[in-house]
């Protein structure tokens, strides 16, 4: 599965259940990712940041999420 993380998502990381297998997939921080990737996507997340925040830096971006799908699977 590719897991997309976006600001555009309206599901929380937290609140997803990731597989030993998901692909976890992170946009340009310029630019995002093309409409065809958010459409071709299993599931599309966000990490929740205050209201006056754009974006996080991408590679802090990719250590939350991952630090939450390897605790999640860690007996797997």
């Amino acid at each position: 599965r590719i897991i997309l993380m976006t600001t555009k998502a309206k599901k929380n990381y937290i609140k997803f259940k990731f597989k030993k297998n998901d692909t976890l997939l992170f946009g340009r921080e310029s630019e995002g990712v093309p409409k065809i990737v958010h459409d071709n996507s299993h599931q599309r997340l966000k990490i929740p940041i205050k209201k006056n925040i754009r974006s996080l830096n991408i590679g802090m971006a990719a250590a939350i999420t991952l630090s939450e799908a390897l605790r999640q699977n860690r007996n797997v």
